[in-house]
């Protein structure tokens, strides 16, 4: 078992830390709000991943594979929402201005991952490679790798906050934080259409 799980961590390392459409959603949001503020949304996100893994390691991906249209509207409604979050961006001013933007929240974290299809398709992948047919204790097994998977990801996109807040540090003045939001909401978008071509 413990091979097992240092098989599937280095499975999952190339794919949990680089710069994806969870990571860069994530330093977006803490380069404009900082590590504490983006905390509820990485809540909602990592308990969605923790309840989508599960639902897909016990047969979820049976059902998409079974209505592949459902695959294109969660893509199409995943991409229209970082959009959305990337325009709100796009348009924020400085740090202290929160007229214009607000950090995401626990409901926007729920979304990004359960409109995200290229989460699906990793974790699917995940399960095939490393939960066989004929396996013992299948249940703790799916269970098991479901709360490594999730807290893989939790660490990865707590760096990648941390890392986008040090970023922040350096635009402070009004001038400054306006073109680091457009640049930010332009990642955001960027994830957006990374989501609907993947």
């Amino acid at each position: 078992m413990i091979a097992l799980m240092l098989a599937l961590l280095v499975f999952l390392f190339p794919l949990a830390y680089s710069p994806g459409p969870g990571n860069m959603f994530f330093a977006a949001n803490g380069a404009r709000f900082g590590v504490r503020a983006t905390l509820p949304a990485s809540a909602g996100y990592h308990l969605a991943t923790w309840i989508v893994t599960a639902a897909i390691g016990f047969g979820f991906a049976a059902t998409l594979e079974r209505f592949p249209q459902l695959f294109v509207a969660i893509k199409w409604a995943g991409s229209a929402y970082v959009l959305y979050l990337a325009w709100k961006l796009f348009r924020a001013g400085a740090i202290e201005n929160v007229g214009e933007a607000r950090p995401a929240g626990f409901m926007d974290g729920v979304v990004l991952l359960v409109l995200n299809p290229k989460a699906y398709v990793i974790i699917a992948l995940m399960f095939t490679q490393f939960l066989s047919s004929g396996v013992e204790n299948r249940l703790a097994l799916i269970l098991l790798i479901t709360t490594v998977f999730t807290l893989n990801n939790l660490v990865a996109f707590t760096a990648w906050t941390a890392v986008g807040d040090g970023i922040a540090r350096q635009f402070q003045d009004e001038a400054h934080a306006h073109r680091m939001n457009m640049v930010l909401g332009a990642i955001l978008a960027a994830v957006a259409v990374w989501m609907l071509l993947g």
